[in-house]
This record gives structure tokens, sequence and C-alpha cells, in this order.
């Protein structure tokens, strides 16, 4: 375990800390000195050669924008389309998914374990069905979409090809990702359904569909954003989700895989938490840690595959319930220290998430906040314009220190899935969310309106997102019709092949999954035909 670094020191009033909000020791004053170590060419370089920390391309936005991606979903399909199409006429250029918990967890909405939880976090996708109403009227071929789901990834995947076929667009085209990062839900969230070693086992069949059949996919998303949000520090949010990406570069390579086939459309998902040079300093050194690992550990020749690309979201974790408007401003800075870290997609969180969904109105407002970020603060004119600050290098030379601390750790236990099984992930986390906690309670860190500058709470003019029961009802009544209205033949034959094919290592599941979806086969029945064969997961007690 990664000890503080030192205790805290503060003068009465000031609100100054001499360490960041992951316990990384801070100097009051950064010299040349704390940086002679380094060497320009070697640990820097120009934007756009490697090892990229100062960022993938010669010319940062200047070129491009990054994506602007506001995630999106709640209640049924056709309400949730309804926001997209309002998104994209507001100037959103990306669409993200969010789904509910029944989808997460694998269950169709009549199933009877969900009662009350439909369409409450997120839109509830049952069948093939719901993802052509979903979609309606958007050209799937002219957007990309990011689906947040992990369990069934794999379904949902087959569920957006099959709708896109339907329409007429080749899964050739279609651009956009899945998350599907499973290790992370046995790390940090939790929205798991089989055990970890077969699921591996259908993450590499995805990869390996994707690098031959969707050559504008990224078949996978590695997610640090909901180990953050568990409590993490900065430095084991990165050490942990690249252990977590080496991981699966591993399964496809021992798999028979050209390491260079696939790596190019692998991408990863970064939060973007309230210490704002700590979280700049994160992003550059998880660019250079990244190229330095896969072109000099597992060999990648192309460039391409040297390139860490990532989607940021602001910090859910940092929003409070109290003063629910200061998380405009909060979230204002999180996504400023996204765009100066580099990234290349980013949604900003709304301001009333703490209590619900976001509404149209904060949705919009929170779209707002990047548009005015990219098209009127004039920070995209200059390419990592931190870039040779002694602080900023600084911090982020400790950053990749940290982290390769970890995968010594991590190393240590044979690797991410014994360490997962043996409960080091989730003990660093909690040991670190313990820390924070603490420090906010003894009101050694300052968190306006919570324990600082409070008032009583007035929630008054706020309008907050309401999914009602008869939501529930009309998607329960949905996925009814669609069972009672498709060729029961046809819906046992393909399940009946998948469960061959799961049991078959050498038979990639994806092509049955994507027939089942084709005939209509609920999410709820193929979850539990792949149950039969890989078996649920159950966690071991760790504390």
């Amino acid at each position: 375990m990664i000890e503080p670094r030192s205790k805290v020191r503060k003068e009465p009033g000031s609100g100054a800390l001499d360490r960041t909000i992951s316990d990384v020791s801070l100097k009051a004053l950064y010299l040349p000195e704390d940086v002679a170590h380094l060497d320009y060419e070697r640990d820097l370089a120009d934007p756009g050669f490697y090892p990229y920390t100062r960022g993938l391309h010669p010319n940062g936005y200047r070129d491009r924008l990054w994506t602007m991606r506001q995630v999106a979903g709640f209640g049924t399909p056709r309400q949730t389309n309804g926001r997209y199409k309002f998104l994209l006429s507001q100037g959103q250029t990306g669409l993200s998914i969010a789904f509910d918990m029944p989808t997460l967890m694998g269950y169709d909405s009549d199933a009877p374990e969900v009662r009350g939880e439909v369409g409450r976090c997120g839109v509830a996708v049952d069948s093939l069905a719901d993802m052509e109403t979903l979609f309606s009227d958007i050209d799937m071929g002219a957007i990309t979409t990011s689906m947040t789901i992990n369990g069934p990834a794999a379904i949902v995947l087959a569920q957006y090809v099959a709708a896109a076929e339907k329409k007429g667009i080749s899964r050739r085209v279609l651009g956009g990702t899945v998350q599907a990062d499973i290790l992370k839900e046995y790390i940090a969230q939790k929205e798991w359904i089989f055990p970890p070693r077969p699921h591996m086992r259908l993450i590499v069949d995805m990869i390996a569909f994707c690098t031959s059949e969707m050559p504008r996919w990224n078949t996978i998303s590695i997610s640090g954003y909901h180990i953050r949000e568990a409590g993490s520090t900065a430095a084991q949010e990165l050490a942990f989700t690249l252990a977590d990406g080496f991981a699966y570069v591993e399964a496809c390579i021992a798999a028979g895989m050209d390491v260079d086939s696939f790596a190019p459309r692998l991408s990863f998902f970064f939060n973007s938490h309230i210490d704002f040079f700590e979280e700049i300093a994160k992003f550059r050194a998880a660019r250079r840690i990244y190229a330095r690992h896969m072109r000099e550990q597992y060999g990648a020749n192309d460039p391409r595959s040297w390139h860490l690309r990532f989607h940021t979201q602001t910090a859910g974790c940092s929003a409070t319930a109290q003063q629910p408007e200061n998380n405009l401003v909060r979230v204002a800075y999180e996504a400023l220290a996204a765009v100066l870290g580099g990234t290349q997609s980013l949604h900003a969180n709304s301001m009333d998430e703490a209590y619900a969904l976001p509404t149209e109105k904060s949705a919009e407002t929170a779209l707002r906040t990047q548009q005015v970020l990219a098209y009127e603060t004039n920070v995209t004119n200059v390419v990592d314009p931190l870039g040779g600050s002694y602080f900023v290098e600084s911090l982020t030379d400790e950053m990749e220190r940290q982290a390769e601390s970890y995968f010594a750790q991590i190393a240590e236990y044979g690797g991410v899935i014994a360490a997962i099984e043996a409960g080091f992930f989730q003990r660093e986390i909690a040991d670190a969310s313990y820390r924070y906690q603490r420090s906010i309670e003894n009101k050694e860190r300052v968190i306006v309106g919570v324990n600082a500058f409070k008032k009583p709470d007035d929630l008054a003019g706020i309008d907050f997102l309401r999914v009602t029961d008869e939501t529930e009802r009309d998607q329960v009544q949905a996925v009814r019709h669609v069972r009672s209205s498709r060729d029961p033949q046809k819906v046992s034959a393909t399940l009946e092949r998948l469960q061959r094919a799961c049991a078959d290592p050498n038979d990639n599941v994806m092509p049955h999954l994507i027939a089942c979806a084709n005939a209509y086969c609920t999410e709820g029945e193929l979850v539990e035909a792949m149950v039969a064969v890989y078996g649920r997961y159950v966690e071991r007690s760790v504390f």
C-alpha cells in the first residue's frame, strides 16, 4: 500500500494543504532542479511524437476539437430517443447511452428481481426492438455511439449491429465504443454477471470480432472512471486502469492475435476530479506509461498501438447535493483540466446529478459548458500549454512513479485477475476512500457548502427528472409484446447454438449473439443461456 507522504499543514483560515487530493506531497514552490532528471526527447517530446506525454497530435485541438459526448438515457427507448434528437440538434457531436440497472445486470424489465428499477438510472433495453426504437430516425452510420455497459456488453453490441444492419448500414462503417471493461467491475463498480476467467474469453471474442468485422469500432473502453468514483486516488485510478488494459492486451496475445491488429482500437475512459493540476498530470502520465509499455513490453510496432486515446467524464463523486448550483462551477474546472490534459472526448456532468438523472435543461447547460470552453476561452489555441511547468512536469513524473509501483505489486500477486481474487484492489480503494472521507469530516479539506460555507438547503425552483411507475409498466408491456410476436422456434434454435458456442473455446460467440438479437431474443434469455455455461460470479468478502 502506498501511504500518504506527509501530514497536513494548514494555516488557520487559508484553505491551503501541502498535499493533493490523493495525498501526493506538495512543495510551495517548484524550481528547475525538480525536473532536472527529465530528458526532453525521452520523457516529453513534441506533441504527436513518442512517448506522447504532450499529446497525440502535433496541432492538438487546432485540427479537431474533442468529441462532445453527453451521456443520456432514462425511461423507455422512445423517451431517450427524444433526448438524443434534442442533444444532437443543440450541437452535441456523439451519442452516449446510459442503461438502467436491470439492463446493466442482465435482467429483462419484467423480471421480479428488478421491480421499481426499470428506467430509473438509464434507459431500459430488453431486445432488438428497443435498440431499433432507441435509434429511430437517427443515422447510425453518421454518428459515433458510446455504450456504458459491461457485464452484458457483448449482447448490446450485437443488438446495435443488428439494428444498424436492419437500416441497411454495414457494421464496417459503425463508429463508437462499448465499455465492456469487466475487470473494473470486479474491482470497483460491482456490475458483473459471469466469473472473471470465462468473461475474459468473451472479451477476447469481442475484440477479435471487431478487429475483423468492425474496423471503426473501439471494442473496449478501459475505464478508470468507476475506480475513481469508488474512492481511489488519482494514482490508483491511473495504475489500476492501465493494469486492466494491459491484462486485455495479454489475453488477446495469448489467444494468438497480433498486438498491432487490435491495439489501435483500444480506448480508455478517465475521471476528471476537482484537484486541477493533479488531473492534468494524471492524463499526461497515462499517455507516457501506455506508450512505453506497449512498445517495449508488448512489442507493438505500429505507432497507433502506442496511442492512449481516452474519453473523460467530470467527477460525479465531487458533485454535492448541498447547494447544487455549485456543481456548475466544479464541472467547468474539471472539464478544463480534461482539455488541458488532452482528452479526445468529454462528458460534462449536470448540476442536478446528485439527486437524479439530468433534466433536458440541465443537460443542455452541461453541453453549453463544453461549448463555451471550446469556442470562447481560447485554451485550444496552444498544444499542452502547461508543458514545461516545473510543477506539472514534477507531478506528472510522480504519477508515473506511483503507477509503476502499483504495477510491481500487482505482478507479485500473479496478475490482475489473481489480485482481484485476493481482494488487493478492493482494499487499496477502501483505504484511500476512508482517508479522503476522514479529511472532510475533520475539515482538513474544505468542500464548499458541505463542511464550510453552509446554508439551509433550498431547492426551490430546481426541477428534477422523475421517472414514473407508468414508464416501468410501459416497458414491461413492450418486452412481453416482443415475446408474444416473435418466432419461438427461431428463438430456441439460436439460443441453443449460442450455448454450444459458449462451451467451445474455438467458436467466437459474437456471430451467435447477433443471430439471437435478430431472432428478438431478450437480454435476460441470452444471459441465462450463457450463465448455464459460464456460471455466475459471487464476490469473495475481503473485509
